[in-house]
Order: structure tokens, then C-alpha cells, then sequence
């Protein structure tokens, strides 16, 4: 199967679990404005929707949006342990952070990447944001990772968006549990080799 990516953008989270399941997988590196890959492939004919991440299947199917994506790989590798099993509660509370993630910490970092967007709807996105740290440094205070004790595809998802407080000037002094949680995740071989991958690392 092969990833679409961009560089640091939300498709940092597939990779990562590509590379935490073992599986065997390719990547192609998406230029999002020119919507070219690095092959020189209109991407547009690849995924319609023209944004990452993206997963083609060696059966030529596809799967876009983070999410679906990430369940797809992990239950392609139940060995890993990276999401519970399919139909029991366990997998239910983990699309309820999935969502969580998506919906209300993901989509308020997007203003803050636009710079079209003006500056008092940014300060509401960035109380929002703020808000949401708050809730995730209280359930990290209290929990290795966000399910608990397990690593799972939730963690390869937050991670990714809690790198986008750097670019976007959030600081995580606020929130001890959170950046502790960051840097104990960016310490994660899998997750330093994506980054590598990507060239996030120095």
C-alpha cells in the first residue's frame, strides 16, 4: 500500500503507524499548492478531495480522511495492539477520541495555518485550543497515553497536532502533563524514524 503525505501535515499520523505496525509500505510526498506529487502526478487524480493524508491499496482501493485511515492500518496489525479489537467497547471509546482529536483540536489549529484568516477569529481559535490542552494535560496527568496505558493510534494522532504548536507559537508551559507527553511520544523509535522520513528532524 502506499501513503500520500505532506511533510508535518496530518498524515504524519498514518506514517507513524505504518512504521509502529511493521507493515510493508511505500510513501509519495504531496506539494498540497502545486497539488503535484514528487513522481509529478496530478494528485487531484489521485484523491479528489486534494489533501492528505491518502491510502492506496496494493488493489488500487482508497481510504482518505486520518481517522479511517489509521483504523484501517492498525486493524491490518491486531498484534501491535494499536486499537481494540473491532464491535467492543474499548474500540467505541477510542473513535470517541479519535473524534474528539479531529474535531476539536485538529480543525481550531486550521484558521492559525490561513493567513487570509483575521486575527480576532485566530484569538478565538487559540482560546479554544487552549481549552482543549487543558483537558488533555488533566487525563495525562493521570495516564501514560490517552487511552491509558497502552500506546495507540490516538497517541500517533495527537502527537501530530501538538507539533503544530511550535510553528504556530502555542506554548506547552501551561500544560506540563501534555508536553511531557509530546516529548515522551517524539522519543518513540517508530516515531522518530517518520519524522526522519518527512525531514522533520534536525
Amino acid at each position: 500500500m502506499k501513503l500520500y503525505y505532506t511533510p508535518g501535515a496530518c498524515s504524519l499520523s498514518p506514517h507513524i503507524i505504518l512504521r509502529e505496525t511493521g507493515l510493508k509500505f511505500d510513501v509519495e510526498r504531496v506539494d498540497l499548492r502545486s497539488k503535484k506529487t514528487e513522481t509529478g502526478v496530478d494528485f487531484n487524480t489521485v484523491n479528489p478531495k486534494g489533501y492528505v493524508p491518502t491510502l492506496v491499496l496494493d488493489n488500487g482501493a482508497m481510504l482518505t480522511e486520518g481517522p479511517a485511515i489509521a483504523q484501517y492500518i492498525a486493524d491490518q496489525a491486531p498484534q501491535s495492539k494499536l486499537a481494540p479489537a473491532n464491535g467492543t467497547f474499548e474500540r467505541y471509546q477510542l473513535q470517541e477520541m479519535l473524534n474528539f482529536i479531529a474535531t476539536e483540536l485538529h480543525k481550531a489549529f486550521s484558521p492559525l495555518f490561513n493567513p487570509a484568516f483575521p486575527d480576532e477569529g485566530k484569538r478565538i481559535f487559540r482560546d479554544r485550543i487552549a481549552l482543549r490542552l487543558k483537558t488533555f494535560d488533566t487525563l495525562l496527568a493521570k495516564n501514560a497515553y490517552v487511552m491509558g496505558e497502552q500506546f495507540t493510534i490516538a497517541d500517533a494522532y495527537l502527537f501530530t497536532v501538538l507539533n503544530w504548536t511550535r510553528p504556530m507559537q502555542i506554548d506547552l508551559e501551561p500544560y506540563p502533563a501534555v508536553k511531557a507527553y509530546h516529548a515522551r511520544i517524539a522519543a518513540r523509535p517508530h516515531v522518530q524514524a517518520a519524522m526522519a522520513a518527512e525531514g522533520l528532524t534536525k
